[in-house]
């Protein structure tokens, strides 16, 4: 089960556009997971499972269907991924561990009190999908697809997000710590208590208008300086 921890990550300043109140931080999942079973069945997936307390250890999941599964209390530990067909999948007080794969699919799923760590994953789709008190810490996603998506109480913590694309998401108490995030897609996104002063590099390809109800740190200003000036139409001449 999880145990939730709720933290202040400071104040903002001039730049978050809210003088000095406080940054609402995530509160972040603490997983305690009993005594598990290991899974058997060769790692086998089925559309509607229902696996509790379970182990995936090694497990090889490429192209398995398990769209509408409910993993409660489990751990995947070193699992391959690849072309996974898990959509409106329900992780619940779960831990991924050393996952990896290319074109994952969890659209429309719902990630509640889940651990994600030193992940190595490509184009994975979760637009559409739910994330709530979620800790992405480690390793790197290639090409995150979040559209649509609902973020709330949400850590990427360590990781390299390269190319995440968050068009229409909402997110609500999210941190980026430590975290490089390349070329980011805020299009039409909405922002809520979102720290970003822990990204470097922080790079947005779109969307910086949306960056209301963000807080970012005077340095990260003045790299954003042309994008903003770019945005607001206005020419940056030499005398």
């Amino acid at each position: 089960m999880a145990r939730r921890t709720a933290r202040t990550t400071g104040t903002a300043g001039a730049a978050g556009g809210r003088g000095t109140t406080k940054v609402r931080g995530a509160r972040r999942p603490e997983l305690r997971l009993p005594p598990l079973t290991p899974h058997g069945d060769g790692g086998a997936l089925e559309p509607d499972g229902d696996y509790d307390a379970l182990e995936f250890r090694e497990a090889d999941l490429t192209g398995q269907d398990g769209a509408g599964a409910r993993f409660m209390d489990c751990a995947l530990t070193g699992c391959a991924l690849d072309e996974a067909s898990l959509p409106r999948a329900r992780l619940l007080d779960t831990r991924l561990t050393g996952v990896r794969g290319v074109g994952t699919h969890l659209a429309e799923a719902t990630l509640r009190d889940v651990e994600l760590l030193d992940a190595r994953l490509g184009g994975t789709q979760l637009h559409g999908a739910v994330l709530e008190r979620v800790l992405v810490r480690g390793g790197k996603i290639d090409y995150l697809n979040l559209r649509r998506a609902r973020l709330k109480d949400v850590v990427f913590e360590s990781c390299v997000l390269v190319e995440p694309d968050f068009g229409g998401a909402r997110l609500e108490r999210v941190e980026f710590v430590d975290c490089a995030l390349k070329q980011a897609d805020l299009s039409a996104a909405t922002l809520i208590d979102v720290d970003l002063r822990g990204a470097a590099p922080l790079e947005l390809a779109r969307g910086v208008d949306r960056l209301s109800g963000a807080v970012i740190s005077p340095a990260q200003l003045l790299d954003l300086a042309p994008v903003l000036a770019a945005e607001l139409g206005v020419r940056v001449l030499a005398d």
